[in-house]
């Protein structure tokens, strides 16, 4: 945007510029007109010397109010050329300087993006590596779901166990003491005479 600002203020100078310059040539061709008509014809070479100087101070005045005239009129023009060149140089400046940080930016963007993919990947391979634990987990689960379960089943077969174990010591307890006293009233029946 600031380069084509820049072509069209610099055309627009070389316009002037043109227009100026063939303005000061037909300026010139007309001049040398004037001093080839003064120098051809013989009655410029028969006039006095006052009144030659007469003219040439007149043809000299009338230069004098075409570069005057030329210059007040494209003075304005040319000032104004100028301050636009000096403000489109400044902003050209810093417009480059904006482009420069710009692509020192879009360089720094460019690692992160990389870093970024970089990091993706590995985030890719730990989110595989916890599907595969969270299945082996899963499975983990389930065989120790299922060794519970076993465990459950023998906890209750011991118990039953136990129970028909504290049943049989107690049958036997109760056995025991009935031959306790067995013994004992042979023993008594044997001392008696």
């Amino acid at each position: 945007m600031v380069a084509a600002v820049a072509c069209a203020w610099s055309w627009q100078l070389q316009q002037q510029l043109e227009q100026a310059n063939s303005q000061a040539e037909r300026y010139a061709k007309r001049i040398s007109d004037l001093e080839d008509r003064l120098s051809d014809t013989d009655e410029g070479l028969s006039q006095n010397t006052q009144a030659m100087a007469v003219k040439i101070k007149e043809l000299y005045s009338e230069v004098d109010k075409l570069w005057a005239s030329a210059w007040r009129r494209n003075k304005a023009s040319i000032e104004e050329l100028e301050a636009t060149s000096a403000s489109q140089g400044k902003k050209l400046s810093a417009a480059e300087k904006s482009l420069a940080a710009a692509e020192t930016q879009l360089k720094g963007a460019v690692g992160d993006i990389a870093k970024l993919k970089s990091v993706a990947g590995d985030l890719e391979r730990l989110m595989s590596s916890a599907k595969t634990n969270q299945a082996e987990v899963e499975r983990v689960a389930d065989r120790l779901n299922r060794i519970n379960a076993d465990l459950a089943k023998i906890n209750k077969r011991v118990q039953t166990n136990e129970e028909w174990v504290d049943s049989i010591n107690a049958f036997r307890g109760q056995i025991n003491r009935t031959l306790t006293d067995l013994q004992t009233a042979v023993r008594n029946l044997q001392a008696a005479p």
